[in-house]
């Protein structure tokens, strides 16, 4: 007798994982020489910081260790002394009052979204977004028994939401994702549309989940915002992963209206118990690695300009605009209708990862990549003239 397989096990794949692996594989059957530049497969595909986390974080740990700290459980929410840093930040950052008690410690950012989303959600809710989008919202919505409802957006209004097309939702959603900047295309709303939306959803009763894990990741185009100062209804998540290159650690945050923390701490202590200890230590302490961090940004920024000068003459010339994150959307229409194909030959035949454009808006994504540009400065260099011997330019 066949036993009985979850309906959540139907989630599909995070396809970009793929494509490390296959470029893991790539990387280890390639010959010496295999490219006139001397390098190896360059890795765009990657979404995570090509440095390690902070010296200063690890020093803390090895410190902790060597004191004989015994690394057990914490409370549910984390160490108190690392909220109030949180806390902290967001006054200095962003000048916003946010008390130590409705900040929550996850595993991450992935750990924050299901405490968020059971918390404010009931299976069958509506949750709206735009495409493209991070692929783990639409999977973990659906296998929690939520409804996506995808909000097709394109250049014209930066790859974002809008408030018109808000108002236009009948019947209105019981929550909106907003990520600003957002993965895949690190674009980020101006400050006066993030705050209307924000105003907008606390006005109509629709939950906001502001994804800012891409915070401190700018680049000056476009103000950054927290919806921790615009809406008291908002879940803000975010992370120590992208600003912190601390991606291994598994160490992120929520910033909890208050009718959301204690169920949000139920679930966490049922869920999780508590996030790693030991990376909370390293994470208390990467608040104190400002002049190492901002190093790693100049280093995107370097090539971000190299890749928005670069590709458009070897062949893309259809990008988002790059105000945040370390990502570039890229329209290959007119060169591919299948974009894990394309992606396929150009790792096969140029050594180029990519992550192709379906893992990223099921809709319209076989005509789009997400091109990451957080990789070794001499790699993102030399992506243009690989793309361009490619296409034959």
């Amino acid at each position: 007798m066949a036993l009985k397989v979850g309906k959540g096990a139907a989630a599909p794949p995070f396809l970009v994982m793929d494509v490390i692996a296959a470029a893991n594989a790539r990387a280890a059957a390639l010959p010496p020489g295999a490219f006139p530049d001397g390098l190896g497969i360059l890795r765009l595909e990657v979404g995570q910081p090509g440095t390690g986390a902070p010296r200063g974080a690890a020093e803390a740990v090895v410190a902790a260790l060597e004191a004989g700290a015994p690394m057990g459980y914490t409370e549910a929410f984390g160490l108190r002394s690392l909220r109030e840093r949180i806390a902290r930040h967001y006054a200095e950052r962003h000048g916003a009052a946010v008390p130590a008690e409705r900040i929550a410690v996850t595993v991450g950012a992935s750990g924050a979204f299901p405490l968020a989303f059971l918390a404010a959600f009931d299976a069958g809710d509506r949750v709206a977004m735009a495409a493209p989008y991070y692929p783990p919202y639409v999977n973990i919505l659906t296998a929690l028994g939520m409804v996506p409802q995808i909000l097709p957006c394109d250049a014209s209004t930066r790859w974002q939401p809008t408030s018109p097309m808000l108002e236009a939702l009948d019947p209105r959603p019981a929550g909106l994702i907003l990520a600003s900047p957002c993965n895949p295309a690190g674009t980020m709303l101006p400050a006066a549309e993030f705050i209307a939306i924000a105003r907008w959803c606390e006005t109509h009763g629709v939950r906001l989940i502001s994804d800012e894990i891409y915070h401190g990741l700018t680049y000056g185009t476009v103000e950054e915002r927290t919806a921790a100062a615009h809406s008291t209804s908002a879940v803000v998540v975010n992370s120590f992963s992208k600003y912190f290159s601390m991606t291994g650690w598994r160490i992120g945050w929520l910033v909890l209206p208050e009718d959301l923390v204690r169920p949000v701490e139920c679930l966490a202590q049922n869920m999780f118990i508590n996030a790693p200890h030991v990376a909370q230590v390293a994470a208390e302490a990467a608040f104190a690695c400002r002049p190492e961090l901002e190093a790693n940004i100049a280093r995107y920024r370097r090539n971000r300009d190299v890749l928005l000068a670069g590709l458009p003459a070897a062949g893309l010339d259809r990008l988002s605009p790059a105000d945040g994150a370390f990502y570039l959307w890229a329209d290959v229409g007119h060169l591919t209708n299948d974009s894990p194909a394309f992606c396929r030959r150009l790792l096969a035949e140029a050594g180029i990862a990519a992550t192709p454009g379906v893992d990223f808006d099921a809709a319209r994504g076989s005509r789009f990549l997400r091109l990451s540009y957080c990789g070794p400065e001499a790699d993102m260099a030399a992506v243009p003239g690989r793309l361009a011997r490619f296409l034959g330019r």
